[in-house]
């Protein structure tokens, strides 16, 4: 009698298991998912406890409990086709959540993944609309409770992310016209800073593709919906015509692609190699082959979804709802590809992360050193920053569940990826009070630093 309640009730509990598994943890290792996810144990235990009430029977019951449990793990594990090593549709790589010490002793392969305008407390709320960026992405990983956006609104950020330029009274704006910076070269008294107004940057102005190339490392931005409407956009190297309004800056239902959310395009020496441009700035439908092979990753891989998948929109032109469902399922879709892919689990570092807050209005708070700017009084309109909005990285480098509350931003971000390619600091990523990625977050072996170029 009690061999059969037992069974029934390991039934229950590791039926629970792989719906959770299914869900959430497809290709996980079953250890890494124990250790996680504890409900079949309090399952086990707390009817074990009713049932030592009625009877001494835990020894019985208990080889009853775990037999069946054994034997329908075996079952569950792996009947998607997707076992132990093997990313699933859900978004768990094997590589993601290891305990164990990656044999790469670099990190040679960065992924960035953008996404728009939300406060910290929005996105990472037990409540909140993204659970897979909110709480199983965190616990694959280290989440970063005190990141901040470096400026409002949106494209003053991209451009800090990979340039180190501070805001303009141009780029606060989003460049509704697309036109040139006007203005000096950067100048080291004033960090690196480029004074004076305007979008595209001239190539006096460096940039980290600059750096890769000139490193021999390999770089390229893949952008979401980029030349769908081939008469709004190209589908390489999408950016209106220097000196135009720039009609990207809303979307439309059959294009959500935005320039502005493609910092690429706004230095010369990119745009102005049409054929580097057209190789290295591509439609996001290009990236699931690139991350077929190492060969064919780049080792600096920047992601701009749409302005539906981003969160920008809400609802969307198309009818998507927008916000944070929306990006919701992009990550589930285009992060496990990332992690299963070879670069990824060789020695790769994936960085989640928004822009700004949701909006100056909303908190326009700094960290890091950032103060006022030669170009901008106050680079956040209303305060000193873009706002809190917290980040998330995955890496074989990093133990699972990892929380560091260091303050990081924008340019910290890029003096990370600089440290970590061997590459000198541009702008405020060398500003006093700066901070690279460190030990609070690469918990399980901490990379080692090529020799700055």
């Amino acid at each position: 009698m009690f061999f059969k309640i037992a069974a029934g009730i390991a039934m229950r509990a590791m039926g629970l298991a792989c719906r959770i598994i299914r869900s959430e943890a497809t290709g996980a290792r079953f250890t890494r998912f124990l250790s996680r996810n504890r409900l079949v144990i309090r399952e086990i235990i707390k009817v074990n406890k009713i049932f030592l009430e009625y009877a001494e029977v835990k020894k019985s019951f208990l080889i009853a409990a775990l037999a069946a449990a054994s034997t329908l793990f075996a079952g569950c594990h792996d009947d998607s086709g997707a076992g132990a090593g093997t990313a699933g549709s859900s978004g768990t790589s094997s590589s993601t959540g290891s305990t164990s010490a990656p044999a790469a002793s670099q990190v040679r392969h960065v992924f960035v993944i953008m996404l728009e305008n939300e406060d910290y407390t929005n996105s990472f709320a037990s409540t909140s609309a993204a659970p897979y960026l909110a709480q199983t992405l965190p616990m694959q990983g280290a989440l970063l409770q005190n990141y901040y956006g470096t400026g409002h609104q949106s494209l003053d950020n991209y451009i800090s992310i990979i340039s180190g330029q501070g805001p303009n009274t141009q780029t606060q704006l989003d460049c509704q016209t697309y036109e040139n910076f006007t203005g000096t070269a950067p100048t080291a008294a004033l960090d690196n800073q480029a004074v004076g107004s305007g979008c595209i940057f001239p190539a006096t102005v460096p940039s980290l593709p600059d750096q890769l190339t000139s490193a021999n490392l390999s770089w390229k931005a893949y952008m979401e919906d980029m030349g769908n409407t081939p008469a709004r956009e190209s589908a390489t190297c999408g950016h209106p015509t220097v000196g135009s309004a720039d009609g990207t800056q809303t979307a439309t239902a059959a294009d959500n692609y935005a320039t502005r959310h493609d910092p690429f395009m706004y230095f010369h020496s990119v745009i102005d190699n049409q054929a580097v441009c057209n190789a290295q700035v591509v439609n996001l439908e290009n990236l699931a082959a690139d991350l077929g092979a190492v060969s064919s990753t780049a080792n600096y891989v920047f992601i701009t979804p749409s302005l539906c998948h981003d969160g920008h929109d809400s609802p969307c032109a198309d009818g998507e709802p927008g916000g944070l469902a929306s990006i919701n399922g992009f990550l589930q879709e285009w992060v496990p590809k990332i992690l299963a892919s070879p670069a990824f689990q060789q020695d790769g570092l994936l960085i989640i992360t928004f822009d700004e807050s949701n909006g100056f209005e909303s908190d326009s708070s700094a960290c890091c050193g950032e103060s006022v700017a030669p170009n901008a009084a106050l680079p956040g309109l209303s305060g000193l920053g873009g706002g809190k909005v917290g980040a998330v990285l995955l890496s074989p480098f990093i133990k699972p569940g990892t929380v560091s509350t260091a303050e990081y931003n924008h340019y910290s971000m890029l003096r990370s990826v600089e440290d970590l390619f061997g590459l000198s600091y541009l702008g405020y990523a060398g500003l006093s009070g700066q901070s690279s990625f460190g030990s609070d977050i690469f918990t399980l072996k901490q990379p080692v630093l090529p020799a700055k170029n």
